[in-house]
């Protein structure tokens, strides 16, 4: 089965410094409709304005990943560290028992254009942690790549969750497949351009929830960039 979300359905927030764009349930957005899928509870598109940002605030008992897009992330935390995320990087949080951080745009007339995923944790109450590791452009290149796993497979960074995330770029005659299991859940985020999935056109911004299917198509990509997460039903 193959659920098809279009990128202006998902909920929207416009701050001025900050415009938003909710895939599933976040803050004052509400869809009970959406209010995850499988164990992926969150997928905000976040637009920064220069010299602005997030300030010092907490959490607990979640994995959290930053997948940026363009411009930088300043990451600072309680645990020391003082990062930062540019394109091509992804960055792992495991809140664990409470962390705290901010995030900031510091790049001049520049703003800043990432993902902010949130995962169920497997495990509650575990130390909170910290991974940032660059995935080459040329290994997501019409193909997935592995970008976080419960093992830290591959290049990919590790959490503490039962779920796999996937990266691929596919521009014309570039196709690659991957098998899923069933009794799993799947989802399929367009980040940017045209994709064609198991014979479905996606746009910018469009996603595909996906249940009791045992694989996926990727094909007729148009300077496209998607993630995929094979995530516990």
């Amino acid at each position: 089965m193959l659920t098809l979300r279009k990128s202006q359905d998902r909920g929207h927030a416009d701050h001025g410094w900050l415009k938003s764009q909710h895939s599933f349930s976040f803050a004052n957005y509400y869809d009970p409709e959406h209010t995850g899928w499988g164990n992926l509870l969150v997928i905000n598109e976040d637009r920064i304005a220069p010299g602005t940002g997030f300030g010092t605030h907490g959490h607990r008992d979640m994995e959290i990943i930053s997948y940026v897009l363009s411009g930088e992330l300043a990451h600072k935390d309680s645990m020391g560290n003082v990062k930062g995320i540019p394109p091509g990087d992804v960055q792992r949080m495991s809140a664990g028992t409470g962390v705290r951080h901010s995030e900031f745009n510091h790049a001049e007339g520049q703003q800043t254009h990432f993902l902010q995923i949130w995962i169920r944790p497997k495990l509650l109450d575990i130390e909170p942690g910290y991974e940032q590791k660059t995935i080459p452009g040329a290994n997501k290149r019409g193909a997935l790549c592995l970008v976080a796993s419960p093992d830290g497979a591959g290049h990919s960074v590790s959490m503490n969750a039962d779920a796999a995330l996937y990266a691929g770029l596919f521009d014309g005659a570039e196709q690659a497949e991957m098998r899923l299991s069933p009794a799993r859940k799947a989802y399929v985020h367009l980040i940017r351009g045209e994709l064609t999935v198991n014979g479905q056109q996606l746009n910018s911004g469009d996603a595909l929830l996906v249940a009791d299917e045992s694989s996926l198509q990727f094909s007729q990509g148009q300077d496209a960039e998607v993630l995929v997460f094979d995530l516990a039903a």
